[in-house]
């Protein structure tokens, strides 16, 4: 995903020249879990012009299941009609936004390239270095697109299903998870979501803020390339799946490593609370006293 051509991360400077263009459609994807509203009313307050809004739940993800994650994948017809009448195609530049380089701006660049895009970016920084550098903000919803459409090809290979993360877990087939939560989350020392803490047996962590500067942009790609080694090892990237509670913010740790130049990696898209769905499956914590991981059933 990404090459030179159409890089997956742009700066404001970029996206200040694309403004208005035709061939370019913009996405503010602002959100809060604790607040499913909060994003699109800070949109109606101000928001780069011409951006539409996507909302996580009612755009970027289907319904819930009694077997899934919290955030399953949107169906792809559904999303291509909705993205074809926000006026894109596979001609058009795609930019997402979040607050910072956030993780559901980075949602919507994967399940794009899911899908089949071609050229899609999120800005580096969000919204924060939008308005820190000055850049225009329209209030006023933005005028209706001249609707397009394509044909969405959903890439099976950019994602595993549970089963086949059981396969990694077994031993019956090779990859490495990587998860993206916080560490107490992963570590299992505490849990303010999903109803059993601990993480997928194997899986190593690096945070996706780990990923950042504090003022919410990646790392230069040679320190990014330098975080993901000290925790994959010599593990080449095609191998590692990224996970973290819901299959969003594992969109960030994967648009990572593709700009720092590590390409091919894959997406978890249940992520840990699917893998407890059943209650049935091994989890593995680290005890309170600091001694040695144990695995347990969720």
């Amino acid at each position: 995903m990404g090459h030179a051509a159409n890089p997956p991360v742009i700066d404001v400077g970029t996206l200040k020249r694309w403004v208005g263009r035709p061939d370019v459609c913009i996405f503010d994807c602002r959100f809060r879990l604790e607040d499913p509203e909060w994003g699109e009313r800070s949109w109606e307050s101000g928001h780069i012009p011409g951006a539409r809004y996507a909302h996580l739940d009612q755009v970027l993800s289907s319904p819930i299941t009694e077997m899934s994650g919290r955030h399953p994948l949107p169906d792809p017809t559904r999303l291509a009609r909705w993205l074809g009448l926000a006026g894109v195609d596979e001609t058009v530049r795609v930019v997402a936004y979040d607050q910072t380089t956030g993780p559901f701006a980075a949602r919507l660049w994967w399940l794009a390239r899911w899908l089949g895009l071609p050229d899609v970016a999120v800005l580096d920084g969000g919204w924060s270095a939008w308005v820190e550098d000055h850049g225009p903000i329209e209030t006023s919803p933005p005028r209706a697109a001249a609707p397009r459409s394509f044909e969405p090809q959903p890439d099976s290979g950019q994602w595993l299903t549970t089963e086949a993360i059981e396969a990694v877990v077994t031993g019956r087939a090779q990859a490495l998870v990587l998860d993206a939560r916080q560490a107490p989350r992963y570590r299992g020392l505490e849990e303010p979501i999903d109803s059993v803490p601990g993480h997928i047996p194997g899986a190593v962590n690096l945070c996706y803020l780990d990923t950042l500067t504090p003022d919410g942009r990646f790392l230069k790609r040679a320190e990014l390339r330098q975080r993901f080694a000290a925790v994959l090892g010599h593990r080449p990237s095609h191998e590692v799946v990224h996970s973290c509670g819901s299959g969003v913010t594992a969109c960030l740790t994967l648009l990572a490593m593709e700009w720092a130049g590590l390409h091919g990696s894959r997406l978890y898209a249940g992520s840990y609370s699917e893998w407890i769905r059943t209650g049935f499956r091994p989890v593995a914590r680290e005890p309170c006293n600091g001694g040695p991981q144990g695995a347990g059933r969720s």
